[in-house]
């Protein structure tokens, strides 16, 4: 779970919880951490060396939810993506994918990752990102994220003082 949880979701507020998250701290360096709610302990963010991981939305719980119920809620939380996207397109210019087909193997063999893509595969968050940068010096991507089919979906934005780029496969 995290904080955003029972919340509706809104492009504005997504967008403005963006330009916070790109106006903020980002760690120069020290190892990453998870945030949580003071009273509940539910994930608020990730911060760790040149970046800063935070939800955006989550879905309601999906145990239970099968066939066009659950489609109904994948297409709403893929809408829900796409309407950012494309207001983030608005604001800084088209974006461009990041895969995380290699992070997500590296990951599996326990290979080294560089520490954001690490923390996107400790929290489960393996949705391909959609990035724009440098926005005011700063890299954004946003992505959506099921870590199993029973699991809520989860939006989430990182911002990075580096560019987030896609990961060599070693071919």
């Amino acid at each position: 779970m995290t904080a955003r949880s029972g919340e509706t979701f809104g492009t504005g507020r997504a967008v403005r919880d963006i330009e916070e998250l790109l106006a903020g701290p980002v760690p120069a360096e020290g190892p990453t951490a998870d945030e949580g709610e003071p009273d509940t302990g539910e994930w608020s963010a990730t911060a760790g060396e040149g970046f800063r991981i935070v939800p955006l939305w989550e879905s309601d719980d999906l145990v239970g939810v099968y066939g066009g119920e659950w489609e109904e809620a994948e297409e709403a939380a893929s809408a829900h993506l796409a309407d950012l996207v494309g207001e983030l397109d608005h604001r800084w210019g088209a974006h461009r994918m990041v895969c995380m087909r290699v992070p997500v193997l590296r990951d599996q063999t326990d290979e080294p990752l560089p520490p954001l893509y690490r923390a996107l595969c400790d929290t489960d968050c393996l949705g391909d990102l959609a990035v724009w940068g440098p926005v005011d010096g700063r890299w954004l991507a946003v992505s959506l994220n099921q870590c199993d089919g029973d699991a809520p979906m989860i939006l989430v934005a990182a911002v990075a003082d580096r560019p987030i780029v896609e990961l060599d496969d070693g071919e």
